[in-house]
């Protein structure tokens, strides 16, 4: 990953903020279940379930090379998911 995937995951995520906090919801919901460990894939495929089947929202593209970026983000904001996602170094 680059410094310039980064700066556009932060903005991508200043401009659609929703997603973060599907992704923290749902992200919860495993723990809940009794997980410890899941995937930041999954997560992102039931956001897109959720959005694409469930609502009547607005409908939004997002970038599956910002997954990384979000499970790092909940990871670090909420020390409950510490460990929870397996992530690999960013390249830069």
């Amino acid at each position: 990953m680059t410094k310039a995937l980064e700066k556009k995951f932060e903005e991508y995520h200043a401009e659609n903020p929703q997603i973060y906090e599907l992704f923290k919801k749902f992200s919860d919901d495993v723990c809940v279940s009794g997980l410890t460990k899941y995937s930041a894939n999954a997560i992102f495929e039931r956001i897109r379930w959720y959005v694409d089947i469930e609502t009547n929202g607005d409908k939004f593209k997002i970038n599956n090379n910002y997954r990384p970026y979000y499970a790092r983000k909940l990871m670090k904001d909420d020390n409950k998911f510490k460990g929870f996602f397996e992530v690999r170094e960013l390249k830069q």
